[in-house]
């Protein structure tokens, strides 16, 4: 159990370790800039399928 654990420390150490140097060598900003893309892409997806839902209820109870 502590060798697991251990383990799972060194690990994260690591990976926090490489995130630091990708953050201070300015690979955060590019993939700043594609996350807020995708944010807002996504948004727009949401709300698109939340009308078409409910578009699509609407039709589909007038046809009964």
């Amino acid at each position: 159990m502590l060798r697991t654990t251990i383990g799972l420390g060194v690990t994260f150490l690591v990976i926090a370790l490489i995130a630091g140097l990708f953050g201070f060598i300015g690979v955060g900003t590019l993939a700043w800039e594609g996350a807020k893309i995708l944010f807002f892409l996504f948004i727009v997806l949401a709300v698109l399928s939340f009308l078409g839902g409910f578009f699509y209820n609407r039709r589909s109870s007038w046809d009964r």
